[in-house]
């Protein structure tokens, strides 16, 4: 009986390990933002207004501490752009407050425009 009822809950404390375990966290705290592979880009152009923390002309991308993006439901945060139009570098230098406009195209954001 004892080893009846021992077999019991080791089999029920087995099955209840995953539902009681942590979910494993991803090491990027935005890639609940970004895009992904099974999900259509989006031809829709978003708007937002921010601060360059970071450029890096070499990897094509810009750092942004911005504000809420209302039409993707986003809080304020700063995170990494691509930046393809090579001329969109000219008007951005560190600590610079801008209004800018981008796109999700596949894995990526990227800037279209700086103002």
């Amino acid at each position: 009986m004892k080893s009846t009822a021992m077999l019991a809950v080791s089999t029920l404390l087995i099955l209840a390990i995953p539902a009681i375990a942590p979910a494993a966290e991803t090491t990027d705290p935005h890639a609940h933002h970004m895009a992904t592979d099974n999900k259509a880009p989006s031809t829709a152009v978003h708007k937002a207004s921010g601060t360059v923390k970071k450029i890096d002309v070499t990897g094509s991308a810009v750092t942004i501490a911005h504000g809420p993006v209302a039409a993707l439901k986003w809080p304020a945060m700063t995170m990494k752009f691509k930046v393809t139009d090579k001329s969109l570098f000219d008007k951005l230098t560190i600590n610079k407050k801008i209004d800018f406009e981008f796109v999700e195209t596949g894995r990526a954001y990227i800037v279209t425009a700086v103002k």
